[in-house]
């Protein structure tokens, strides 16, 4: 069975992007990039809102990450090897390879489609990303620290109590990760 993991950089005041929707300053170094690498290759499906994933698709053309560093051609072959599931009403249709368009979140079919998979997933944007919190399905929080705050914007967890407990951490150049693993309503970790 798959576990669903939720990992994002985010700002020291708990944010992924400001007020304006602005992220670049979470821009890793090759160091991070080389760690959320390393975290993502058993990642076998992604499960993005319409957002992130026409930010994630720049990761689906060859020829531009043919002139990147190394680390980020290893990251768009990380991307490009795994299932992607976007839901989206508006989204038209998807324009990557081994990529899927939900219309609707369904808590029941991610269940499903976690107990079936030999392999991790993850979840990516905040709205998708508090309605699988919401629904008891992420088994894993994973946040790379920025130093920076940003004083608003998107928040990087969803407004609800979570019971974490702390798997791993470690300074990574500047930026801290911090890894949690969910606990059940019970009290047991996931």
């Amino acid at each position: 069975m798959g576990r669903l993991v939720y990992m994002n950089l985010a700002s020291v005041d708990g944010y992924i992007a400001d007020r304006t929707g602005n992220f670049d300053w979470a821009r890793p170094d090759d160091d991070v990039h080389a760690a959320v690498n390393d975290l993502l290759r058993p990642i076998g499906t992604y499960l993005y809102g319409r957002r992130v994933y026409e930010v994630m698709r720049f990761w689906e053309d060859a020829d531009i990450t043919a002139e990147q560093s190394a680390v980020a051609h290893d990251f768009s072959e990380i991307w490009q090897a795994a299932d992607k599931v976007v839901y989206s009403r508006t989204l038209p249709e998807v324009t990557t390879a081994r990529t899927r368009l939900e219309r609707a979140f369904d808590p029941d079919e991610v269940r499903t489609l976690k107990e079936g998979s030999a392999s991790d997933l993850a979840i990516g944007g905040p709205g998708l990303a508090a309605a699988a919190f919401a629904a008891g399905l992420v088994d894993d929080v994973r946040l790379f620290i920025v130093p920076v705050t940003v004083g608003g914007g998107t928040p990087a967890l969803p407004d609800a109590r979570l019971d974490l407990d702390l798997a791993d951490e470690r300074r990574i150049g500047r930026f801290v990760y911090l890894h949690y693993a969910v606990r059940t309503p019970g009290g047991a970790t996931v």
